[in-house]
């Protein structure tokens, strides 16, 4: 009967904490960003540009409010495109309950294992999809309570001039054959790519059977000491996504792999012998492989002489982000411009949803709103990710992080 007591309070518990959570992370896709228009964002290795002289805001659901007359100099769209296509992985209520715990909710303490969720699906997106993939859906979320005008008019300017150009050209003449024949490619191709994206989201889904999910990386945690309501820090959590993806049985995730650095060191030899598995005698099957390096920018504060080195990282194909943030509150970092990080804030309750079933609803697991923050307050604790899909990439990624050594470093004087 104690037991049966100690139970019913921590289930009441959970329930009030997750009421408090979820009232106070229903703010954070309510806050408006802005974006200077004369600099350059750079998201994942992409660079855009917003070409003005005012600052540009963007709503919460990202659409750009006083860009109406001069969307077609930039390419804000293409940004909004990108950044929503990203996978989002936040708090969820409701879920089935975490083993050995009454949490049906990680409302307040799983930030960081939700951001190092975030960073090894975007490892996944390339490896399945690609840096090019977008998301055909992506502008259509919108916040009811947001919407503007302004973003229709936004479309309906890109449309019409797109079609300007479009009849600048020569019109080609295709056979009906043709046409049908690039119409199957189109759609081949569009329905394979919703397929890993969706497989891509069910492998992190909030139930114990899901691979990467919530429930699974607690397990594999509870080797570092931690179990569920603990605080997870960077580095903890790079170990449980190794870990997690060298325990993954599904036969889609037998091609990658993770390699977490030792003292901020990545060894070649290392990284080698995590891309080959022996297939007998004479045979190797190179794996791709996602590099993870857990740094410290700093002392109890970061140091501002390693803002051009993140920046740099940051600017590079083959990074897959920065799992950071400020002190106790993880984000997931994606991009800069100028002297601020643009992350995804995993700060925000929504109901679990069942990816198990057909067709399940994608919308909650794409962000409509990019966030900033400046440089000097991130945390000095991070991960920063990679991936390689073979040797050659390794070999160019270790090339041009060499680079941004050379180009960016100063030595710290902290």
């Amino acid at each position: 009967m104690e037991a049966t007591g100690t139970d019913e309070v921590e289930k009441l518990k959970s329930k009030f904490m997750s009421a408090w959570h979820n009232m106070k992370y229903s703010w954070v896709l309510k806050t408006k960003t802005y974006f200077s228009r004369n600099s350059a964002v750079f998201l994942l290795g992409k660079c855009y540009h917003f070409k003005s002289d005012e600052p540009s805001e963007l709503s919460p659901d990202g659409s750009c409010l006083d860009i109406v007359d001069k969307v077609i100099s930039g390419n804000v769209e293409e940004f909004r495109k990108d950044f929503i296509s990203r996978i989002w992985l936040t708090y969820r209520e409701d879920f089935p309950q975490i083993k050995e715990s009454a949490f049906t909710t990680d409302c307040g303490w799983s930030c960081t294992l939700r951001t190092g969720q975030m960073l090894l699906a975007q490892g996944l997106v390339l490896h399945f999809l690609g840096r090019d993939w977008t998301w055909p859906g992506a502008l259509n979320i919108e916040n009811s309570d947001s919407e503007s005008w302004t973003s229709h008019t936004v479309k309906k300017l890109t449309a019409s001039f797109e079609a300007s150009l479009t009849g600048e050209r020569e019109p080609k003449v295709l056979s009906n054959d043709h046409k049908e024949a690039l119409k199957r490619d189109c759609d081949d191709s569009e329905m394979r790519d919703e397929v890993y994206h969706r497989k891509i989201i069910s492998w992190f889904g909030d139930s114990p059977p899901a691979s990467f999910g919530l429930h699974q990386l607690i397990e594999y945690g509870k080797k570092s000491g931690k179990t569920a309501g603990d605080w997870y820090g960077p580095a903890v959590v790079a170990h449980i996504l190794r870990k997690a993806v060298e325990e993954a049985r599904d036969p889609e995730l037998q091609g990658i792999t993770v390699y977490v650095a030792q003292d901020c060191t990545v060894y070649s030899l290392d990284v080698v012998d995590r891309q080959c598995s022996s297939m007998g005698s004479e045979k190797a099957d190179m794996k791709a492989v996602i590099i993870l390096v857990p740094v410290r920018l700093g002392g109890e504060r970061t140091n501002m002489d390693y803002l051009e080195f993140v920046k740099g990282i940051l600017s590079l194909e083959y990074c897959v982000g920065v799992i950071g943030g400020k002190p106790k509150q993880s984000y997931y970092f994606a991009g800069f411009q100028d002297d601020s990080l643009i992350y995804m804030d995993p700060h925000y309750c929504q109901s679990f949803v069942d990816v198990s079933i057909k067709d399940f609803p994608l919308e909650s697991f794409h962000c409509p709103s990019p966030k900033k923050m400046s440089f000097k307050n991130m945390d000095p604790s991070c991960t920063i990710g990679f991936y390689c899909r073979n040797m050659q990439d390794f070999e160019r990624i270790s090339e041009e992080i060499t680079k941004v050594l050379l180009i960016h470093w100063r030595k710290p004087t902290d």
